[in-house]
């Protein structure tokens, strides 16, 4: 297993640094519609759309993506789709969250699906847009969640007692999230201390310190952590109402796109509207 999860990280990273590094952002573009699309894919079949029907979901969040594209809006700025986007994400995982596992089936499928999507195509939206502000505030999105997961698996192994939400996602422990929060509130802080020689922008973090101040970057970078877990949990809640142990096997040793990028669903439109506020 840890042979095969190796060789599938390995092979994400061959393609998705080249992409990233590329002088033209389009093949950054491509390479994310490819994975949103075969997110949408794994979303479809999540919630009961099999067959045919999987494929139709997938290609209906390829060409929201792509009609986003052809009407420009990845070099838009766009505070108000971000505010909105953000408030969607912080009620709606709320809710899902309070509400439970029980309560997803009884929503309806169509609006279900229909959610989903129009989440996905909106991370697909973000990414892009933080990789045409620069490669350096794009990581500086992405690196955070990655460093809280890091600190949260290593605090809750070794201080996890109280559990977040047992019948969601049982390993989970609110010393968890607070090591995932420790260890992001450090890399933000000395994100906006320090540029990388990469740097071709301003990192997220050195935006909210020069235009608002250390309050804003530390409820800033809190809020990404919880969020990151809000998008975690809320994956780990639809797979455990349809009965899945991954969102699909297209990644092998990894489980599904989803899987890896459920954290980053809520935190990268939240990234953008931190942005368009700061």
């Amino acid at each position: 297993m840890l042979k095969t999860r190796i060789l599938t990280a390995v092979a994400l990273l061959a393609i998705l640094l080249p992409a990233l590094f590329a002088k033209q952002p389009e093949w950054f573009m491509l390479v994310a519609l490819i994975l949103i699309t075969l997110a949408c894919w794994e979303w479809g079949r999540l919630n009961g759309y099999n067959g045919k029907l999987a494929w139709i979901t997938a290609l209906e969040g390829l060409g929201f993506c792509a009609l986003m594209w052809k009407l420009g809006w990845p070099a838009m700025k766009l505070p108000q789709l971000w505010i909105a986007a953000g408030a969607l994400w912080i009620g709606l995982g709320a809710w899902l969250i309070h509400k439970g596992v029980d309560h997803w089936a009884q929503i309806v499928k169509p609006i279900r699906v229909a959610v989903g999507l129009l989440l996905l195509c909106l991370a697909w939206l973000a990414v892009v847009q933080a990789r045409l502000i620069g490669i350096n505030f794009l990581l500086s999105l992405l690196v955070i969640v990655w460093a809280a997961d890091v600190g949260a698996y290593f605090a809750g192994r070794k201080f996890g007692r109280v559990k977040l939400a047992v019948k969601i996602s049982p390993g989970k422990s609110w010393e968890g999230v607070y090591g995932g929060m420790a260890a992001a509130l450090l890399l933000a802080v000395a994100w906006a201390l320090w540029n990388p020689a990469f740097a071709d922008s301003a990192s997220l973090y050195q935006k909210l310190l020069q235009g608002k101040g250390w309050l804003l970057l530390i409820l800033g970078a809190l809020l990404m952590v919880a969020m990151s877990v809000v998008g975690d949990l809320v994956e780990s809640l639809v797979k455990r109402s349809a009965g899945a142990k991954d969102s699909s096997g297209l990644l092998p040793g990894h489980g599904g796109v989803l899987d890896r990028v459920d954290a980053l669903l809520p935190t990268l439109p939240l990234g953008m509207m931190l942005y368009s506020l700061a």
